[in-house]
């Protein structure tokens, strides 16, 4: 191809883009002013159709799923109760996903262990990435309370009937939090994915593996890498149906929700998407340009699972893909294998952001006013309380249920949360995928590894 093809090659896809951007924004503008619902559909519809013909030029995997999420948007508008229908999709994908999680995450471990003698640096390593969640988490929470208490997003909502609440599992102790680190069957752990007992159960075996002479170990290092090589193929040919997931969980969460049920938590939601874009400009670039990692190429690599967990809300359904992105990055396999799994019990960046905001945004549709230092004790006390739930069902809901009557926050005001939670939810599920991907990178960079950002002299030579 010539320069002169591709250049215009390029134009054309630009051009593209252009007309399907304005076909959506023409036909939301058309919605907007109230001309004829067919109209604004069908603006919006063939803006899609345009966006797919510049998908399927390009052939990016994150293209198609952001193309199947807006068509998936625009199915649960226009067709919400086909919409609804469509949540078997998602839900094979991450049945798919979980069957894959497991072995990727023993195998990269062991290999990394004893395969690459790096028994010695597991406990460091660990070490590094509780300090960093820890702190990165401590940021979000006081982000979400400042977001909060200056929009003030609550006052002078009125509070909703009574509405059923859900069922809520009591937060656990501390000790037990430690004890539910370390699995007691390897095979309850993967069947439940608990990843983070996989993790250990690998770290154990990897380390085992390493102290056994080395012709008794090399047979199985070389299996399980055969393993680990055939299963990080598999996921390659897993995530061709991410963009079908994508799509099909944007259809049922808008087909199921409306958007008519999000106008009275407007405030709440553009302070909660507010706040997660901050917290991404404001901490995670200064962190990751001090770290030397290359930004343009970590945003490349992540924006793939970030948009996959936004989508589906599961930062689960990231896992597979964002190990093998920062595995392009540079990062070893076995810092990817152990701290991105980590990052599911301690990394709850977005969901303690959020639970700040919500609590906060409870109080005051409740009337109650807080002064500085029972907000401390309440961050404090949401802190504690959000550790260890990762897993249960509306995880956020059961923590701040359980907290709200200790502060008499009314609990009708957090069950009216329910109707926007969902959404919210994607928002932190994608900082959440982002927090974990860039844990591995920092990481790996204070061990010494990953790609590292060129200094300016470098550059300019």
């Amino acid at each position: 191809m010539t320069k002169a093809t591709r250049r215009n090659s390029v134009l054309f896809d630009r051009l593209l883009l252009l007309a399907a951007l304005f076909g959506c924004a023409a036909g939301v503008a058309a919605a907007v002013l109230h001309l004829p619902l067919a109209a604004a559909a069908g603006l919006r519809w063939v803006g899609l159709a345009l966006f797919a013909v510049h998908a399927v030029r390009r052939r990016s995997l994150l293209e198609w799923t952001f193309l199947a999420m807006l068509a998936g948007a625009e199915l649960g508008l226009d067709a919400p109760a086909a919409a609804s229908q469509t949540r078997f999709a998602a839900d094979i994908f991450l049945r798919l996903v979980r069957m894959i999680v497991a072995p990727l995450i023993f195998g990269g471990i062991v290999t990394g262990i004893a395969g690459h003698g790096e028994l010695r640096g597991v406990g460091r390593v660990a070490v590094k990435a509780l300090v960093f969640f820890e702190v990165v988490t401590t940021i979000g929470l006081v982000l979400g309370a400042v977001a909060i208490d200056w929009t003030q997003a609550g006052t002078g909502v009125v509070l909703p009937a009574a509405v059923a609440a859900p069922t809520a599992a009591r937060p656990e102790t501390w000790q037990q939090i430690l004890v539910n680190i370390f699995p007691e069957n390897i095979a309850r752990a993967v069947a439940e994915g608990q990843i983070l007992q996989v993790a250990v159960f690998a770290l154990f075996f990897g380390a085992a593996l390493a102290l056994l002479p080395v012709e008794k170990r090399a047979p199985l290092v070389t299996v399980i890498q055969s393993l680990t090589d055939t299963v990080f193929r598999m996921t390659r040919i897993v995530m061709y149906a991410a963009p079908v997931a994508a799509g099909a969980a944007m259809a049922y969460t808008v087909g199921n929700m409306g958007l008519a049920t999000l106008v009275p938590l407007a405030k709440l939601t553009a302070t909660c998407y507010g706040a997660l874009i901050v917290f991404v400009v404001g901490v995670f670039v200064p962190i990751l340009l001090l770290a030397r990692v290359p930004l343009g190429r970590f945003i490349q690599l992540v924006a793939e699972p970030a948009a996959l967990g936004f989508a589906t809300t599961s930062s689960e359904a990231a896992l597979p893909q964002a190990m093998e992105r920062m595995e392009e990055l540079g990062v070893p396999r076995w810092i990817v294998s152990f701290v991105i799994p980590m990052g599911y019990s301690f990394n709850l960046t977005g969901s303690t952001l959020y639970l700040a905001m919500a609590a906060l945004f409870a109080a005051q549709a409740g009337g109650l006013h807080l002064s500085a230092v029972q907000q401390v004790v309440l961050l404090a006390t949401l802190a504690l309380s959000s550790k260890g739930i990762a897993g249960v069902p509306r995880a956020t809901l059961v923590v701040l249920l359980g907290v709200a009557a200790s502060f008499q926050i009314p609990t009708a005001a957090v069950l009216m949360l329910l109707g926007v939670d969902t959404l919210m939810d994607m928002g932190r599920t994608g900082l959440n995928v982002v927090g974990n991907c860039m844990a591995a990178a920092v990481v790996a960079r204070w061990e010494g590894e990953g790609a590292t950002e060129p200094r300016a002299s470098s550059a300019v030579s």
